[in-house]
């Protein structure tokens, strides 16, 4: 009877996650999948439906305007996600150190995380400038010609890159920094009298202490940089000549301004696919990392 009436209790106080959860994720997660499974003829009445099937998909896979969307984020991911948690991971390290002014290189370090994706966009949107930018204003100095870093097409998608890694980097500092403070110094300590010093104590000791962390790190990146949407819309427009074109700049062009909504539903599942392969291989590096 005891436990009937706690399990009674425990749905009782669930409900109201449960009605949030159902009304804000279950139900649009539903709708998406029947979007994309339907084309709409009239744009201002998303009543009119028609079937369609797999249609959406099929063409969507032969787009190459959607692969070359795809290329830029793999890009993207492929220079933003390293460089996050590499950097993150020493920028913790050394501020862990006993090192001079560390509390106020802690605040430097996190304070561009508070910003918000327009105004860091905006912001470096000027700093990118051919004519009157700090980056070309101090590369004059040691070439003749600086590059157009957003103009090229070369350039565009690892200009943005590195924006994003001086915005988010501190996210990363901190759960790096807490994960090493949470390593007991006798470990250490015990190992110097091994003689494991430096690079040794950080392979055997620092990192597998700090994988959870890590993986962790890895797979919340993945999945935020796979998202990346408002510096291309706002920066480029996904030029010059669509190279930085990303998955969800292309979903919401065809979706809100193109009015392919069925089209633009059917974009978004495959990107929650990528994300789902993503976070099981994480998950999965997570549970070999606790056997």
């Amino acid at each position: 009877m005891g436990i009937r009436k706690e399990t009674i209790e425990g749905i009782l106080w669930s409900l109201p996650y449960l009605a949030i959860f159902t009304v804000f994720l279950v139900w649009p997660a539903v709708r998406g999948l029947y979007m994309s499974l339907h084309t709409y003829p009239n744009k201002f009445d998303l009543s009119q439906t028609e079937w369609v099937g797999l249609q959406n998909y099929v063409e969507l896979f032969q787009d190459p305007v959607f692969w070359n969307a795809m290329e830029g984020t793999f890009l993207f991911v492929g220079i933003s996600v390293p460089l996050l948690v590499v950097l993150g991971l020493v920028m913790a390290l050394g501020v862990n150190k006993n090192v001079a002014g560390k509390r106020t290189l802690r605040a430097i370090y996190f304070s561009p995380y508070v910003l918000t994706v327009a105004v860091v966009t905006l912001v470096w949107a000027q700093m990118y400038s051919t004519s009157f930018g700090l980056v070309n204003y101090y590369l004059g100095f040691i070439m003749e010609n600086p590059p157009g870093w957003l103009t090229s097409a070369n350039l565009v998608m690892p200009a943005l890159a590195f924006m994003t890694v001086w915005w988010l980097v501190g996210f990363n500092f901190v759960i790096f920094l807490a994960a090493r403070q949470s390593i007991p110094e006798r470990l250490y300590e015990a190992a110097q009298l091994d003689g494991a010093y430096g690079w040794r104590a950080f392979k055997d000791i620092t990192l597998p202490q700090m994988r959870n962390s890590v993986v962790f790190v890895v797979m919340v990146q993945f999945i935020l940089q796979f998202q990346v949407f408002a510096q291309p819309y706002v920066m480029t427009q996904g030029g010059p000549q669509d190279s930085s074109d990303t998955l969800v700049y292309y979903l919401y062009r065809s979706a809100f301004s193109q009015q392919q909504f069925g089209y633009g539903a059917a974009m978004g599942y495959v990107l929650v696919a990528i994300l789902i392969v993503i976070a099981i291989i994480n998950f999965k590096v997570i549970g070999d990392s606790n056997d």
